[in-house]
C-alpha cells in the first residue's frame, strides 16, 4: 500500500512538473509589448499604429499583444530609439531624421526640395530603405515600416514674402534639417517636441515653425499664429523599429503576422498622409489661418537654401549618400 502511494505521489509530481513546463512554454510564447510613440491619439500616425497593433493581436490570437503609449507618455521622443536598441521596450516609433546626428543617411528625407511631393517621396523611400535597414541591423534593430508626414510649410504670425522676414525670429525646430534651414534663413532655431508646441508659443520660446499641416491643425495653430505658407519643403518620415532579439523570440507564425501587418500599415499610412494634407489645410483655413503659396522671391530663396543643404548633406553622407542619390534619381 505504501509503495503504491509513493508511486502515485511520484506520478502526480511528474504531471505537475509537466504542467508547469507547459505553462512556462506558453508564457514564453506569449508576449506583451509596450510601444512608445511621441504623438497624440488623434494623430494619423498613432491611429495607423494602433490599427497595426490590433491586427497583430488578432492575427496571433493574442500571442503578441502590443500596447501603444502615445504622446511620449512612456518614453520621450529623444530616448525611444535607444530604448528599443537596449531592449527597454521591444518596439517604438521615431521620426527618421532624429537619427541624423549619428548618420546623415537618416536625414535624406529632410533635405529641402529633394523630394517635395508624395511620388518623389515614395521613390526616395524605395531607394533608401535598404541601406537604412542595414544601418539599423548593425545596432540590432529591425526597420519595420515608414510613413511620411504631409509636406512641411512655414507657420508665422506675419506674411512671408521673401524669407527676409524670418531673420532674428525664434523658430521651432525638431531635427537637424529644420535647425539648419532656420539658420540659413537667419532665424533662431529652438528644439520643441510636438506636445509642447502650444506652450512654447504661449511662453514666447518660439514665434514661428516649420512643420506639417497635420501638426498645425492638431496643435490648434490658429490660437497662436495667423499664417501658413504651403512651401512643401520636404516630407519627413516616421519609422517603426523593433529590437531584433525581441522579434526573434516570436514564433514563426507571429513573425509572419507582424510583417504582414507592417506591410498593410505602410500602405495605409501613405494614403492617410495624402488625405491628411488637404483635410488639415481646410481645418486651418476654416479656423482663420491664412493659407498661401510661396511667392517667386520666396521660392527662389528656399530653393537656394535647398541646393546649399543638398551639397552639405552629400558631403556628410559620403559615398553611401552619393550611391543613394543616384539610385533615387534613376527611379
Amino acid at each position: 500500500m505504501i509503495l503504491k502511494a509513493k508511486k502515485m505521489q511520484t506520478k502526480l509530481q511528474h504531471l505537475a512538473a509537466a504542467a508547469f513546463l507547459a505553462l512556462g512554454a506558453t508564457s514564453l510564447q506569449a508576449a506583451n509589448w509596450d510601444m512608445p510613440t511621441p504623438y497624440g491619439d488623434t494623430n494619423f500616425h498613432t491611429v495607423n499604429i494602433k490599427q497595426f497593433a490590433d491586427e497583430v493581436r488578432e492575427a496571433t490570437k493574442g500571442e503578441l499583444d502590443i500596447t501603444v503609449h502615445s504622446s511620449g507618455s512612456l518614453i520621450k521622443h529623444a530616448e525611444i530609439k535607444n530604448s528599443v536598441r537596449r531592449g527597454l521596450v521591444p518596439i517604438g516609433e521615431v521620426i527618421m531624421s532624429r537619427l541624423a546626428n549619428e548618420d546623415a543617411l537618416f536625414e535624406v528625407d529632410s533635405v529641402p526640395y529633394l523630394a517635395s511631393n508624395y511620388e518623389e517621396s515614395w521613390n526616395l523611400w524605395q531607394a533608401s530603405k535598404g541601406i537604412l535597414a542595414e544601418r539599423l541591423e548593425k545596432q540590432r534593430l529591425m526597420l519595420l515600416f515608414s510613413v511620411p508626414w504631409p509636406p512641411q510649410g512655414i507657420y508665422t504670425s506675419f506674411t512671408v514674402e521673401t524669407g527676409k522676414e524670418l531673420r532674428g525670429v525664434k523658430m521651432r525646430a525638431y531635427n537637424k534639417s529644420s535647425e539648419q534651414i532656420a539658420n540659413l534663413l537667419g532665424a533662431l532655431p529652438t528644439q520643441v517636441e510636438v506636445p509642447d508646441i502650444p506652450t512654447a508659443f504661449g511662453t514666447g520660446r518660439v514665434d514661428a515653425m516649420i512643420t506639417s499641416p497635420s501638426t498645425g491643425a492638431n496643435t490648434r495653430a490658429w490660437d497662436y499664429l495667423t499664417d501658413f505658407n504651403h512651401a512643401q519643403l520636404w516630407l519627413p518620415k516616421n519609422m517603426v523599429i523593433i529590437n531584433a532579439k525581441a522579434f526573434n523570440r516570436l514564433s514563426d507564425e507571429a513573425k509572419e503576422a507582424v510583417m504582414a501587418a507592417a506591410e498593410r500599415a505602410e500602405k495605409r499610412g501613405w494614403e492617410a498622409s495624402k488625405k491628411e494634407t488637404e483635410a488639415k489645410i481646410a481645418i486651418m483655413r476654416d479656423n482663420g489661418i491664412k493659407i498661401s503659396e510661396p511667392s517667386k522671391a520666396l521660392m527662389t530663396r528656399l530653393q537656394a537654401v535647398g541646393e546649399s543643404m543638398t551639397a552639405e548633406w552629400l558631403e556628410r553622407a559620403g559615398k553611401d549618400g552619393e550611391k543613394l542619390l543616384k539610385a533615387y534619381q534613376a527611379k
